[in-house]
């Protein structure tokens, strides 16, 4: 398997993000619609997981969503996360069903 990248231009990186902003509703409505089409079986499964912001050795000097974020520690890892965590409900065959981030 050899990866080829397109001859085209990469996009700036603020330029990447204001598109990425615009397409989140396309998104939305997209998994909303496998939603409505996909029948769900009465079995789910239900995951959380971390979502670091930066590395451990930075976790006390991030400014970064200073409001809303915090430190956590993570047992699986074992160690101290700085950042959110993802609660996910997924059906049998992978859909996403809910998320929250908290």
């Amino acid at each position: 398997f050899k990866l080829t990248l397109p001859n085209e231009p990469m996009l700036e990186y603020s330029r990447l993000l204001r598109r990425r902003k615009r397409l989140t509703l396309y998104f939305q409505l997209i998994r909303q619609g496998l939603l409505t089409q996909t029948s769900i079986s009465t079995m789910a499964i239900m995951d959380s997981f971390p979502l670091p912001l930066c590395q451990p050795i930075r976790n006390r000097r991030a400014k970064i969503f200073s409001e809303v974020a915090n430190i956590g520690y993570s047992a699986t890892k074992k160690v101290y996360l700085y950042g959110f965590k993802i609660h996910m409900v997924v059906s049998i065959n992978g859909l996403i069903l809910k998320y929250e981030v908290t």
